[in-house]
């Protein structure tokens, strides 16, 4: 074939010539059906067609956009040929090759997102007093419910809109959900009575479940390199963090006034950051082949021109088989994911038991008010800010000794799961140091001191846990995020019930070193993981598929420079 050479050609000119070439016939090659190349043209095996054509070969020409055809002729001369398009290197609509403002502006709509989402998990916690005044509630067990319930939210939602997100994009779906919360925050302001209050406190945790479940997958769409996917995915832990460490102390001064306006500053909140996801573009790649593809068929009139993800089996038997089992899948047959998810959910059940048990820690022995109250949470968040700024030192270690190929930096294990060696016996020990020092005669800032080191570990492990199932799973991310975030929020919404009963009868001192020996037992997972990540990931499914992808990407990659090169 004859390759014509242009200089110093615009992006989007070359585009556009590739697209007149494509109905022009002027380029040529036979691929397997379905079969991609680029980086981010890639779509879920368990979603793709099988190969009819193993014996096809791709062909690469000059520009922006990669061509795959398949030629139907060979078993059928009547039929046309399907043209299936896919990012080639370079390519400019790629997310990975997106400009830094644009990632950036992509991370802050990220991190705002999953603020909203955790603000509003505990935003209640102030309030509970003044809810039960004015619903005439009395029932110790149905105060713990405003948090529990939307915690329940958490459990659903992930394991729905993560895979969505994977089949139709992450952009529609976070709008979507993200309106739908503002919608059920501001019936919360105006909910009339008990029952009303607390189904939409569920369905407010449902539709905010979303950004926790996507926003992972989000950073894993526009940044290739591990380190800066790592960096991305600290801001996203202190964003989940500090989120419910900020809504009880802005509940405990705002309820003051009336509870109701608790949650219509809430209101405001995500009203301001709805503005900002609007503008936010698409991510995820296959999606913006088909949106390419689509664009093509119109302009250009050919209906044979698609993207990979268009011929994927779709309707609800796939979708209910394949798309939203899969974090099941992975929390059934994948032992990082499952290991994962019962070390990150005891974390997570204590970090949200806390909003029932420094109340009766605080108020009850050192006798703050409603307001001061939530301050001992400023603790934990000065602890998050600490470990955020322990994992950008440890990534600049890792960035060192990636330069000097320390053959360490090339086991994904090494990369991520110190942090959580050094954070697991951390959060036993704040759990000890609350539990035996919150007492008459000691001086109330002894407990608050705690919080410092259970925010740090707090955060390691999570940064490090999550950030792992990243790189181990890759295109899988928002599946293994749905995973865990479900899965701890089962914890969360359950254990928190026992808080008030556990203080009591156990006292604080016991209550807290029983979470204690419960989080010493989980913090040798990540040693574990150390020891035996590699012979496990040798033999998961979802690594395998991982590893025979970057396979056939490379050897696509080789044979484009193959046909570049030629004269």
């Amino acid at each position: 074939m004859r390759h014509e050479h242009k200089i110093q050609r615009d992006d989007g000119e070359r585009l556009k010539e590739q697209e007149e070439e494509i109905i022009e016939g002027r380029k040529d090659g036979v691929s397997t059906e379905g079969s991609l190349s680029g980086n981010q043209g890639t779509t879920n095996p368990d979603d793709c067609p099988k190969p009819k054509h193993p014996q096809s070969t791709a062909v690469n020409t000059e520009g922006s956009l990669h061509v795959e055809k398949v030629l139907n002729a060979a078993t059928d001369p009547n039929k046309q040929e399907r043209i299936i398009i896919s990012f080639p290197h370079g390519d400019p609509e790629n997310p990975y090759n997106w400009s830094t403002g644009r990632k950036i502006f992509v991370l802050f709509v990220g991190i705002v997102s999953v603020l909203n989402s955790t603000l509003g998990s505990s935003m209640p916690s102030g309030a509970i007093e003044y809810l039960a005044r004015y619903f005439d509630v009395t029932d110790e067990a149905q105060l713990v419910l405003p948090i529990s319930l939307f915690l329940v939210g958490y459990v659903f939602g992930p394991i729905v809109f993560a895979p969505l997100s994977e089949t139709y994009g992450r952009r529609g779906v976070m709008v979507i959900t993200f309106v739908f919360f503002t919608i059920f925050t501001m019936a919360c302001a105006m909910a009339p009575n008990w029952p009303f209050f607390l189904v939409f406190r569920l369905f407010c945790g449902i539709t905010a479940s979303s950004a926790i479940a996507v926003v992972g997958g989000l950073f894993a769409d526009i940044y290739d390199d591990p380190i800066t996917r790592g960096r991305a995915l600290a801001f996203f832990m202190a964003a989940t963090t500090c989120g419910p460490m900020i809504a009880p102390i802005m509940s405990g001064f705002i309820s003051v006034i009336t509870w109701r306006w608790t949650f219509w500053a809430g209101l405001i909140i995500a009203g301001l950051s709805l503005a900002f996801l609007f503008f936010m573009p698409e991510t995820y790649g296959p999606t913006i082949l088909k949106h390419r593809a689509q664009r093509m068929r119109r302009e250009t009139g050919n209906p044979n021109i698609f993207a990979s993800i268009e011929l994927e089996k779709k309707g609800v038997r796939q979708m209910m088989t394949i798309t939203l089992t899969r974090p099941v899948r992975m929390i059934l047959f994948e032992a990082i994911v499952l290991f994962s998810c019962l070390y990150l959910s005891l974390a997570y059940a204590i970090f949200y038991l806390f909003f029932e048990a420094y109340p009766l820690i605080f108020r009850g022995v050192y006798e703050f008010n409603t307001g001061t109250a939530g301050l001992p949470f400023l603790a934990i968040g000065i602890g998050a800010f600490l470990a955020t700024g322990i994992f950008m030192h440890w990534d600049s270690v890792l960035v060192r000794a990636k330069k000097r190929n320390a053959p360490w930096t090339k086991m994904e294990e090494y990369r991520r799961l110190p942090l959580a060696c050094l954070g697991g016996p951390l959060y036993v020990v704040s759990l000890f140091w609350l539990g035996w020092t919150a007492k008459e005669g000691v001086h109330w800032i002894v407990p608050i001191l705690s919080g410092v080191p259970f925010g740090i570990a707090f955060m390691l492990v999570f940064m490090a846990l999550l950030n792992y199932i990243t790189d181990a799973y890759e295109i899988y991310a928002a599946s293994g995020m749905a995973a865990t975030s479900a899965c701890r929020s089962i914890f969360g919404a359950v254990l928190p019930l026992a808080a008030q009963p556990m203080y009591e009868n156990l006292g604080i001192a016991w209550a807290s070193s029983l979470l204690g020996f419960l989080s010493l037992g989980m913090c040798v997972i990540p040693f574990a993981f150390i020891k035996y990540g590699d012979r496990i990931r040798a033999n998961s499914k979802f690594c395998q598929e991982l590893r025979q992808r970057k396979r056939d990407l490379e050897e696509e990659r080789r044979k484009e420079e193959g046909v570049e090169a030629q004269p």
